[in-house]
């Protein structure tokens, strides 16, 4: 039995996705045993709340200031970055004792990283003799933060040839990457009906179903797009997702749908992939796991409120692609659906490409390289 360490660390949701994803793809190969585990598990408890709930706060109520931040940890000098990671991963080890006791016990065949911060210390360990296993490192947005950067990577996977390049352009080898996608549940890789679909979950069949996924974003930019489609004459039917978002809800509460417009307020729901495949048009923060599964369902998309820094290469890929367009003005929104629902041509121009570009097999893609280079396949 091949053992499989997958890490992450719980800093949004994204990076916990991208590790379950390969989880479910690893389990469809015999012999091979995936294990997932978020790093900041291994810290002292107070410490890791502390670090998970300075994240939340600086990400969704400081963006401005994360930006800064973000920007300002990145470098386009591959050799500086991977010094300066290894650096912090060593000032870090002291914190992160118990992982490393975890991974020796656990003794995996390979370990995957889908975050940074275990990246780095897991190359920290391979400097120093203390780890033998290949390690990989699966990069979650379209564009790669310098702090990816780390030496003693047999492989990284990345989201698209854009993504390759830019990390060649940095210094990293690129003989050391590989384009797979964004990992993604598995199961999104099976072709499903839009039609029955939409009869499976009582949506109406003659008319557009356009969906909102606001879970990340201010209640009052959801509202006021459901206020303004809900009074326009275009037939159509308007979903939105709130999930832990129970603001958003509440923010929803005095709109309601009519006749022409029906609309449908949803909170947590297990059927976020059937509203993609079956809408025509889907509207998100650019986040890079809801991207890439929209994408790999060939789902037109408009992006909205990006996290600056990390989210906006997201929104740019899905741009440049042609699949999609990305507003940073609420006011655009409601005008912009309008216009794309009454441009079928435009909109399935815009299906093609997602279509192109989207990568619904990443996940196993990449379990199938892993597994080549363990010479287990």
């Amino acid at each position: 039995m091949r053992r499989i360490l997958i890490l992450h660390a719980l800093l949004g949701t994204g990076h916990l996705s991208a590790a379950r994803a390969l989880d479910a793809a690893f389990a469809r190969f015999p012999g091979v045993e995936a294990h997932v585990e978020d790093s900041l598990d291994f810290i002292n408890p107070a410490l890791s709340s502390l670090w998970k709930k300075g994240y939340k706060e600086l990400s969704e109520h400081a963006a401005g200031l994360y930006s800064q931040v973000y920007r300002a940890a990145d470098t386009d000098d591959a050799q500086r970055a991977m010094a300066e990671n290894l650096r912090g991963a060593t000032r870090g080890w002291p914190f992160f004792q118990k992982l490393e006791h975890y991974v020796a016990e656990f003794a995996p065949a390979a370990i995957i990283a889908v975050m940074p911060v275990p990246l780095a210390l897991m190359s920290q360990l391979k400097a120093e003799g203390r780890l033998a296993c290949p390690l990989y490192g699966v990069v979650t947005d379209f564009l790669a933060h310098s702090v990816w950067a780390v030496p003693h990577v047999t492989r990284y996977f990345v989201p698209s040839r854009t993504t390759a390049a830019m990390l060649a352009w940095q210094g990293l080898d690129p003989d050391n990457l590989t384009v797979t996608g964004i990992p993604i549940n598995p199961a999104i890789a099976e072709p499903k009906q839009a039609d029955k679909l939409r009869w499976q979950h009582k949506l109406p069949l003659d008319r557009p179903l356009v969906t909102i996924f606001g879970g990340g974003v201010d209640p009052a930019t959801i509202a006021f797009i459901a206020a303004r489609l809900v009074e326009q004459e275009v037939p159509l039917t308007l979903m939105i997702c709130a999930g832990r978002n129970e603001r958003l809800l509440d923010a929803l509460a005095g709109i309601e749908g009519n006749a022409t417009v029906g609309l449908q307020k949803l909170g947590m729901i297990d059927y976020v992939d059937d509203l993609v495949t079956t809408s025509d048009l889907v509207i998100s923060k650019p986040g890079g796991l809801i991207t890439s599964e929209v994408l790999a369902r060939g789902t037109p998309m408009i992006t909205i409120c990006p996290l600056p820094g990390q989210e906006e290469p997201n929104a740019d890929f899905v741009t440049l692609s042609g699949a999609g367009i990305s507003l940073r003005v609420p006011e655009l929104v409601p005008i912009t659906v309008l216009h794309l629902l009454e441009s079928p041509a435009l909109l399935s121009r815009m299906r093609a490409n997602a279509q192109a570009v989207g990568k619904p097999r990443a996940a196993l893609t990449i379990a199938e390289q892993v597994l080549a280079d363990l010479e287990v396949i």
